[in-house]
């Protein structure tokens, strides 16, 4: 709920801090005391545009703050949380300032944040039903979900969303596949050589890094194999007296001749020759075999560069590094299957999106049909509430309008909105085409009472729901009032005594000499008795009577 509201410097008020409560709260005071700058104030901490004009005269800069005591569960703190805004718990300030330039800026718990922001978070905090508000239930945005909430009918529109977007899955699938077919048919030539053309090279992963290997290898074959040859005969001894075979063969006969005399001291000695020719012997035969591959590989040096140069000409050709040659062709293939394959492919995916709209289209008649129902018990409701506010004369209705398939939707096929015909025999309208903003007052109080149960707002507000009504209509106004405001808060700006008399709490607005002959909007909240004096006053006028206190006492008692 809006647990207060601090205004400075916008129009007649210099400075004012209110602090409300839950239930039913009134605002009276006379015409032209400030009330209506009390809703403009807080339209512009909900995000209203901001108009310079409510910039009090002289002053440099205007401000309105409104705090919101709120469940933990609330939308709001979702949504601070999408915008990566912190939040205080149960607690929302929302504050707004104007200056004298025009410009204006609106902050939520002191983080500076977008108009648009405000407007969005103020929509799901206050909902204001004035004569000149556009919001709320004049929004016929709105229609088809209060509808829907009304009849209960909200879980099967969530199913209805889901069904909605699995047709329209279907339907990109189907969609992604017929250009997935048309450009592979544009492409076909193209595609049947360039696979037939990778299927002869037969390229593999890594193979060109193999091939640059062996280039490399074959490229210095002289030098390597001069090296293998020398290699030889050092160990082998062709170039000296002794290799290193007869070397360590005649090195352990003389160890061996000694070992008697020297115990085991030997031992090592004689194990780490036998390791060493061992090792010898597996070195020559490495180079052996090393030279045995060079001499059969004599001629292979321009097969492999053929084949590594057609690999990277092939690599470039395409546009791909040579080892995503392999994985190309696999995917060129695939096109040119979904050739071969794409009719029956496509009959498949038709199918498919068929069966999808279908069972959306079966699940949106089921739901159509409810909310036929939903709408006539929802007008039946709303009617039986008119006579009592003096709208008698008035019919309300629920139109739900069948849409042709390009305009059916997540939320079904129909398109609802809330009309009225205000006079026998004239044809219905939306509600904001009515003339009288008094009747049209009465029409969204009529409406809320009936959509009271299933509308999660806390603070709703009235502004003049009252006027040009009195006696039993005032009564049957300020009843249903009082009603609304059982569960949730509500402010009504009144100019009636019978409404006035019904709220839990009472606010008198009016105006004061300031200095230098300037005149300052006051608010302030009535003890029991200044709300006598008060309801006294707006019944009698200027001049309190006995009889108008009595007449007081009589509305209080009643309420």
């Amino acid at each position: 709920m809006l647990a207060s509201l601090s205004i400075r410097d916008i129009v007649l008020i210099e400075r004012l801090d209110l602090t409300f409560r839950d239930g039913l709260c009134v605002l009276t005071g006379e015409t032209g005391a400030g009330k209506s700058i009390l809703l403009d104030s807080l339209g512009l901490a909900l995000g209203a545009r901001a108009d310079q004009g409510l910039l009090r005269p002289g002053a440099e800069r205007a401000s309105v703050t409104a705090a919101f005591e709120l469940p933990a569960d609330h939308p709001a703190f979702a949504l601070l949380a999408e915008h990566e805004l912190s939040s205080e718990e149960e607690m929302l300030v929302l504050r707004r300032t104007l200056g004298a330039d025009g410009r204006s800026r609106a902050f939520v718990n002191d983080q500076p944040v977008s108009v648009g922001l405000l407007r969005q978070l103020g929509d799901g905090l206050v909902e204001i039903q004035g004569q000149f508000e556009q919001r709320g239930l004049l929004d016929g945005a709105t229609h088809r979900g209060l509808l829907d909430a009304f009849g209960q009918l909200s879980d099967k529109t969530r199913d209805l969303c889901g069904l909605w977007q699995a047709w329209r899955d279907a339907l990109e699938s189907l969609e992604a596949a017929r250009q997935e077919v048309a450009q592979a048919r544009a492409d076909e030539d193209y595609l049947r050589h360039a696979v037939a053309e990778l299927d002869q090279l037969a390229p593999q992963p890594g193979e060109e890094a193999a091939l640059a290997e062996q280039r490399g290898l074959l490229m210095h074959r002289e030098k390597l194999i001069e090296a293998l040859n020398e290699a030889t005969a050092e160990l082998t001894g062709e170039n000296s007296s002794a290799g290193a075979e007869s070397a360590l063969g005649a090195a352990r006969r003389a160890l061996e001749r000694a070992a008697d005399k020297a115990g085991d001291r030997l031992d090592a000695a004689l194990a780490a020759l036998d390791r060493a020719a061992a090792e010898t012997e597996e070195a020559l035969a490495q180079i052996a075999s090393l030279s045995a591959d060079m001499e059969l590989e004599e001629d292979s040096l321009e097969q492999i560069e053929d084949r590594y140069f057609a690999l990277k000409d092939l690599a470039r050709k395409h546009g791909v590094e040579a080892d995503r040659l392999a994985t190309l062709r696999d995917e060129l293939a695939e096109r040119l299957a979904a050739i071969d394959g794409g009719a029956e492919r496509l009959q498949d995916l038709e199918q498919a999106a068929t069966a999808a709209r279908d069972t959306y289209a079966t699940a949106a008649e089921t739901l159509s049909r409810a909310r036929g129902k939903a709408a006539k018990q929802l007008a039946a409701a709303v009617n039986a509430e008119l006579p009592p506010l003096k709208l008698e004369k008035a019919r309300f209705q629920v139109l739900c309008e069948r849409q042709e398939e390009p305009r059916w939707g997540p939320q079904g096929l129909d398109r609802v909105s809330f009309v009225v015909a205000t006079n026998p025999g004239a044809p219905p309208g939306p509600l904001g085409r009515i003339t009288s903003g008094g009747e049209l007052s009465r029409f969204l109080l009529a409406l809320k009472v009936v959509l009271a149960a299933i509308e999660p707002m806390q603070s709703l507000v009235f502004d003049e729901v009252d006027s040009a009504v009195g006696g039993a209509t005032a009564h049957a106004v300020g009843e249903r009032l009082e009603r609304l405001a059982q569960d949730r808060q509500v402010l009504v700006v009144t100019h009636s005594p019978q409404v006035a008399a019904r709220g839990a709490h009472h606010w008198r607005v009016r105006k004061e000499a300031a200095a230098k002959n300037r005149v300052a909007t006051q608010v302030g909240e009535l003890t029991a008795g200044e709300r006598r004096e008060e309801l006294a006053r707006m019944l009698s006028g200027a001049t309190v009577t006995d009889e108008a206190r009595a007449a007081a006492d009589r509305l209080i008692g009643a309420a």
